[in-house]
């Protein structure tokens, strides 16, 4: 009987077939910092006033002309950002003579000033004086699809396998990526983040997964730890690209132009062989592991993969709510309150969001080296770390093995746990 700890131990616990795996996995949570570029970098209380061109029909005049003629000043004499004087049909002389007392909102639309940003989904939908509270519908909406997505594609990936799980939710993404940067309305605008979300609450989810299963217990931490990298590495690279364009419809596409790539390549991304062993495809598995060793240059000797269809490995699915992952919800609470408002810090956006990504990078290299020094056992020291590594929404599933007493169990890492570990 051959345990999937001594199976890796033959053909490699981190070698180029997990290299490779790991980084194909990874790469999409590099461009998901765009995902949320299009309600972060917004400006949410621009410059504006209302649209008043139904004068022109009457008259040319000068925008300082039309403005005194058709809509009222605030207390502290500037003009109105939200209210306009009721279009009559008069002559302008009769408008010049009389004025204009009736006031209404906009009916329009906004003309909006000096920004800094060329476009944004508050001025393209128009997302101001009573529509301002839609930026955090749109926020809120977004965090549910993650959540849905999380919770939705844990089971889903026990039943129909960890591969599924992880190439389903790409192709949402990118469909929903790409839709929600061509969106014509806020109502399709908010359809659109919704889906986007679960294709990104389940896919973050799955793929720690998928790679952490193929990974030996000596380089377990870097399946979770180089995925949050690549995260981080695509926030700062957020900022740089949002600093040089200034438009969130073309943001969104550069975020969209790497999933294109991403739903050709995810097709052959190889299923978990522990997976396939827990559903009894034996043979399947034995093929995936001749493949992995093959590539990692590694010889399995045939006995071995005989002993393999003995290895079953008992699977047991169930939701547990421990402390630690309640103080994870916490922080992670933390951070997303932070970072959906960083706009409001007093700081240059562009700066603070180089910054988010930039300090979570030594964090996770850090989070890497603590794990690899003290284990994931030692929680009292590593817990921290840990936890910030693997920031996996609560409510997923994890998966509880037959192991013998001295098993080392992992109290953060949604990963198998078995006599390897």
């Amino acid at each position: 009987m051959a345990d999937f700890g001594e199976i890796l131990r033959n053909i490699g616990e981190f070698g180029l077939f997990q290299q490779l795996t790991l980084t194909a996995l990874a790469f999409p949570n590099f461009c998901q910092g765009f995902l949320m570029s299009g309600f972060l970098f917004i400006q949410s209380d621009p410059e504006r006033h209302c649209n008043t061109d139904w004068i022109l029909r009457a008259a040319n005049l000068t925008t300082e002309e039309q403005l005194n003629l058709t809509v009222p000043r605030e207390e502290d004499g500037s003009f109105s950002r939200c209210r306009m004087f009721v279009p009559v049909d008069w002559d302008i002389q009769d408008i010049r003579a009389y004025g204009l007392n009736e006031t209404t909102g906009c009916r329009d639309g906004w003309v909006y000033g000096s920004m800094l940003y060329e476009s944004t989904i508050v001025t393209d939908f128009d997302l101001v004086c009573g529509q301002s509270n839609m930026v955090g519908v749109i926020q809120t909406v977004f965090l549910a699809g993650i959540l849905l997505g999380s919770l939705m594609f844990g089971p889903f990936a026990e039943s129909f396998g960890r591969k599924r799980a992880t190439q389903i939710p790409a192709v949402i993404l990118f469909v929903f990526t790409l839709t929600t940067a061509l969106c014509p309305s806020i109502y399709l605008y908010l359809a659109s983040i919704f889906f986007m979300g679960v294709g990104a609450g389940g896919y973050r989810v799955n793929c720690i997964i998928l790679s952490t299963e193929w990974i030996g217990v000596s380089k377990r931490s870097w399946g979770a730890c180089v995925t949050q990298l690549f995260s981080s590495v695509g926030q700062c690279v957020l900022a740089g690209t949002i600093y040089g364009i200034r438009k969130w419809r073309v943001a969104q596409l550069i975020g969209a132009a790497p999933l294109a790539v991403v739903i050709v390549y995810i097709w052959f991304i190889p299923e978990s062989a522990r997976w396939l062993l827990n559903k009894g495809r034996t043979e399947e598995a034995k093929q995936l592991i001749a493949n992995a060793a093959a590539i990692n240059k590694q010889p399995i000797p045939h006995s071995l993969l005989e002993k393999v269809q003995d290895a079953n490995l008992l699977l047991k699915y169930q939701f547990s709510v421990e402390i630690h992952r309640l103080g994870l919800f916490s922080l992670n609470l933390c951070i997303y309150c932070l970072y959906l408002d960083m706009g409001s810090l007093g700081f240059s956006i562009f700066l603070t969001q180089f910054l988010f990504g930039a300090f979570e990078i030594p964090a996770n290299l850090l989070s890497m080296w603590l794990l690899e020094i003290f284990g994931r056992k030692s929680r009292s020291v590593t817990g921290s770390a840990a936890e910030h590594a693997g920031r996996v929404p609560l409510g997923h599933p994890h998966r509880h093995f037959k192991q013998p007493d001295n098993h080392r169990r992992s109290p953060w890492l949604p990963a198998p746990r078995d006599q390897e570990n």
